[in-house]
Formats: structure tokens, sequence, C-alpha cells
């Protein structure tokens, strides 16, 4: 059997699937969430079906010839599938909306007036862009050497090496007399053997 043969009788089994199961996933599905939600959900129901269409049961290996498969056969096995599908759009509503509330919230707390950090920024370009990178890996993201290592694929001791001198520069720049970072412990990213 030939490839193209092979895609055709498999497309010919996904259009006989779906004759039969289309109308009965849309009314679940709108059964159970809005219009536009289940019309989302038919059509990623619709791709699962047409990945994993050798594993639908009651719907044989097939030759493209075969009579529509049985709806007794076929149905608990996709509503199972669109019942997934379901649940993967509700989880994802969910991170959106908690997103967009915890950005909101964000919003709420900004400072009327933004901070002048024009001061750091100018400091911050003046170090080489590995070292600026390391450094804002370090004091934006919160990450240790080790982390930082393997983020930039540098050795965490060339990482501690870099940043230190780093923090120097700019504390030098900003024209502090203590170069102790405010906010990050002395002994932080340090293996406690």
């Amino acid at each position: 059997m030939t490839e193209q043969e092979t895609r055709r009788m498999r497309r010919a089994r996904f259009e006989g699937l779906a004759q039969v199961v289309v109308e009965p996933l849309h009314r679940y599905l709108v059964r159970r969430a809005s219009a536009e939600t289940a019309e989302d959900v038919l059509s990623e129901t619709m791709l699962v079906l047409w990945r994993r269409i050798d594993e639908v049961p009651g719907l044989g290996p097939g030759s493209g010839t075969e009579p529509r498969p049985d709806p007794d056969e076929v149905l608990p096995w996709c509503y199972g599938v669109a019942r997934g599908c379901l649940a993967n759009a509700r989880r994802a509503d969910g991170r959106r909306l908690r997103l967009v509330e915890r950005l909101i919230r964000s919003q709420e707390q900004a400072p009327a007036w933004p901070a002048d950090h024009s001061e750091l920024h100018a400091a911050l370009d003046a170090l080489g862009a590995l070292d600026r990178e390391v450094v804002r890996l370090w004091a934006w993201e919160g990450l240790a050497p080790r982390q930082i290592a393997e983020a930039t694929g540098l050795s965490a001791n060339a990482v501690s090496i870099r940043l230190h001198r780093a923090k120097a520069r700019l504390a030098d720049r900003l024209g502090r007399k203590d170069a102790e970072p405010t906010g990050h412990k002395r002994d932080e990213g340090r293996s406690g053997q």
C-alpha cells in the first residue's frame, strides 16, 4: 500500500467518523459551555480525533470502503475526548482570568509617578552585554549564580566573579560607598555543603 493510499484511507475513515460524531458532540458541548466556547472545543476535539484516529474504538483499521461507524461504539470514546478538551479550555480560561486579575491588581498598586531610574539604566548600559545580563538575571529575576550559569552557559564560578565585579562597577558608577546590594543575602547562591 502506498503512502498516498494510506492517507486517502485515513481521511475516509475520519470523514466517516466526523459525519457520525460532529452533531452529537456539538450538542454535548453547547449544553456545557457558551456557543463560542463549544465551537472552539469542537474544533479541538476533531483535531484530537484526527490525530488519534487509529485509537477510536469501534472504528476498525478500515479500508476506506466500510460503512459509517456505529454511533453506539464510537460516541462514548469521542465524548471522553470532548470532555477532556472542554476541561483544558476551562483551565486555560481560568489561567487567563487569573492573569488579568493579577495585572489589574498590579496596575492599581503601581505608583502614580514612576520612579526615575535613569542613573541605574545608564550604569547598566555601561557594563558589557554579558555582565549586564548576569546582573539582570541576579537582580531582576532573583536567580542564584548556579542558576545564572545554567541560563548563560557560563560556569558558576565565572558567574560569581562577573557578578561581583559588575556590582562593584555599578556601585562605583552610582557613587555608593557601600557596595552591599539591597534585597539579597551575602551568602545567596552558595551551597550549604
